[in-house]
């Protein structure tokens, strides 16, 4: 199980949201659907919540604060189910600094590296978003479209 944030916020009339794009070399050439909302496991005895602003942290340097509105879970490809919660807030994405990972690479050789979780952020409006981000995530999108429409904020 994982647990993440997404940040939005109002930008020139509409709404946009942070998205962070995976580092390492997998992911390096990838754009369209290669972005994810900040977010990382947990283990069992971490609230779900807190889990999705350590993670939000640890992968962009930045500490967020709530209110938090539940987005619900959704379920990935590998069959991982993710936690999410928007919250409205602004971070400057060029300025984040991700924690890191070792990583064999190339795969067999033995040979480790240190590599950012995240090696970018930006800021995209829902529909752009939709584009970038995981096919599975697309729904918590949706969801805090739905959110934000019910409060007139959309």
């Amino acid at each position: 199980m994982s647990a993440g944030l997404l940040l939005y916020r109002q930008s020139h009339g509409q709404v946009e949201v942070f998205l962070v794009h995976p580092g390492g070399p997998f992911w390096a050439k990838k754009d369209d659907g290669a972005w994810s909302i900040p977010k990382g496991q947990f283990p069992d005895d971490e609230e779900p919540l807190a889990a999705a602003q350590r993670e939000f942290k640890e992968e962009t340097g930045f500490a967020v604060t709530g209110p938090f509105q539940q987005l619900g879970q959704v379920t990935q490809a590998s069959g991982k189910i993710v936690y999410a919660w928007a919250v409205n807030g602004s971070v400057d994405a060029a300025a984040i600094k991700s924690n890191t990972f070792s990583l064999e690479w190339p795969p067999g050789s033995g040979k480790t590296r240190q590599v950012p979780e995240v090696d970018r952020a930006g800021w995209f409006s829902i529909n752009i978003a939709k584009k970038k981000i995981l096919k599975s995530q697309t729904d918590f999108l949706n969801r805090l479209e739905h959110i934000l429409a019910d409060d007139g904020q959309a």
